[in-house]
């Protein structure tokens, strides 16, 4: 019986595995990051379609165009790509000697869970050609 009980605690030793705590600490993390990521992407998804309106609009004539109607051209654009954070209105357009460049700055504020949020500052512009 002493020769069993000896067998059973060496190999009691021996035994890996994940235990029950490291599982919960395991999964606590990934649900944190799981939520996190589930508010933050779309944010950036959105950034993104504002990017590519910008990159589209380097191929009509800035430089011919009023402010106004750089303006109306991106509302129309962003209206199609279903973009809500960012409105004509908030372009800061420059005309240079090399072209006209418009710019767009803006902050996102995401809540996770109760009062804590998340803040994202986005910035991007389309060069002048």
């Amino acid at each position: 019986m002493t020769n069993n009980l000896k067998n059973y605690r060496a190999d009691h030793k021996t035994q890996n595995g994940v235990t029950l705590m490291g599982l919960v600490v395991v999964s606590a993390l990934l649900i944190v990051v799981a939520l996190v990521g589930m508010k933050v992407v779309p944010a950036y998804m959105e950034f993104l379609s504002v990017k590519k309106v910008l990159t589209a609009m380097k191929q009509e004539p800035l430089d011919t165009m009023s402010a106004s109607d750089i303006k109306k051209s991106f509302d129309k654009r962003a209206n199609i790509a279903y973009i809500s954070v960012v409105k004509g209105s908030d372009l800061t357009i420059e005309k240079t000697s090399s072209g006209t460049a418009v710019n767009v700055e803006y902050q996102v504020i995401k809540p996770i869970a109760g009062n804590l949020s998340v803040l994202i500052d986005f910035s991007t512009t389309s060069n002048a050609k």
